[in-house]
């Protein structure tokens, strides 16, 4: 079985070249339009256009819908509107808002924090259980590597080289925190998520090698099967 270790970079805004950006930012306000139509705000040749949401659509940031005829030469128009990926590529304020509520609620009842972040964490155990049910020992945490990923976490599984000796361990790594102001603010989200990862590899030990928030580049996790887990695996 071979692991996922790509390096994926998420594409900001930003990073894109000047004239990919325009094109972008300019469908974020017009909702739909075609080639000729930001060509023309934008005050670029429509080849120059095409060419960026050409390049946007293989992205997946950009889609586009054929709107009738056009009268000069008779070819169907497209008209592009950016596609629900594209909202990451804006800024977007969750952390703070997250905290800013979480803050109400300490205010009101302390204990409750602790007791929103146990819900959180049971409500995606129960999920992630169900896709690792009956899967080996090394499946299971390729596959939960898997479901970090889903959520934003940037996460890859890979074997820890243990020698000769072998334990059967693994390490997933998390390049990204997907809930990192909310962390720097609230270690519930932390120890929430080291409950989660044990609860869902209850035949594992799992330890936390890195730490985003203490300063590491990324969080890391080593999983390694009990006794039990490698006669079986």
């Amino acid at each position: 079985m071979s692991a996922d270790t790509t390096d994926v970079t998420e594409p900001t805004l930003a990073s894109f070249p000047p004239t990919r950006r325009q094109v972008v930012e300019r469908l974020k306000v017009l909702g739909e339009a075609s080639a000729a139509r930001l060509a023309e705000e934008l005050d670029l040749t429509p080849a120059a256009v095409r060419l960026q949401l050409s390049e946007l659509e293989d992205m997946g940031f950009v889609a586009h819908r054929r709107a009738g005829q056009s009268a000069r030469r008779g070819r169907p128009t497209h008209h592009y509107s950016l596609t629900p990926a594209a909202g990451s590529l804006f800024p977007q304020r969750y952390g703070d808002l997250t905290n800013e509520l979480l803050d109400y609620v300490a205010a009101d009842d302390p204990e409750l924090v602790g007791a929103l972040f146990e819900r959180r964490r049971q409500r995606r155990a129960d999920a992630a259980r169900a896709r690792l049910e009956r899967k080996p020992f090394a499946e299971r945490v390729v596959e939960l590597a898997r479901i970090l990923a889903e959520d934003g976490y940037l996460a890859f599984a890979e074997p820890v080289d243990d020698g000769e000796a072998s334990t059967g361990a693994w390490r997933i790594v998390e390049r990204n925190c997907a809930i990192l102001d909310v962390a720097l603010k609230y270690g519930n989200a932390c120890s929430s998520e080291l409950a989660f990862l044990r609860d869902v590899m209850p035949d594992a030990t799992v330890e936390r090698v890195s730490h985003i928030v203490a300063g590491s580049h990324a969080c890391g996790y080593e999983i390694t099967p009990r006794e039990s887990s490698r006669d079986s695996a």
